[in-house]
């Protein structure tokens, strides 16, 4: 009996890992809805973004932020503090669920893979490289 509730342990663990989206280990550096982004203004059109820290094509800083959702070609980023988890407000699907307003990046040029599900999808993951969603669909490309 005892090695049946280590093996119902055992897979819940599995499943639950793989059904997070996470790498095991759980660091933020395993988290696949980061993506930094030029911040620069609405005058800027650089439109630069990565998956990495580092500096956008005008030189400034890249930011932070973590994708909540992806409509079509377009990512709704939440841009509060680094770490965040947080969603979209049920209340106001213009702003964060910290309150900020969710930022929307075209992925189109990117060349980054993300997650299109169909329209509108939360799955949340974006990679410089190819591979699966959560819902088990691939990651579309986007140049």
């Amino acid at each position: 009996m005892k090695i049946w509730a280590w093996m119902v342990l055992f897979l819940s663990l599995v499943v639950f890992t793989g059904c997070s989206g996470m790498k095991m280990g759980g660091g933020s550096d395993d988290r696949q809805d980061v993506l930094y982004t030029c911040n620069c203004g609405p005058q800027c059109k650089c439109n630069s973004m990565s998956i990495k820290p580092g500096k956008c094509n005008c030189g400034m800083d890249l930011v932070w932020g973590h994708l909540v959702k992806v409509e079509g070609d377009e990512a709704l980023l939440c841009m509060c503090a680094e770490g965040c988890k947080c969603a979209i407000d049920p209340n106001d699907s213009t702003k964060c669920g910290c309150g900020k307003e969710l930022k929307r990046v075209n992925l189109k040029g990117s060349g980054l893979y993300f997650c299109n599900c169909g329209g509108s999808c939360s799955c949340n993951i974006v990679s410089d490289q190819a591979g699966q969603c959560r819902c088990g669909m691939n990651l579309k490309k986007v140049d």
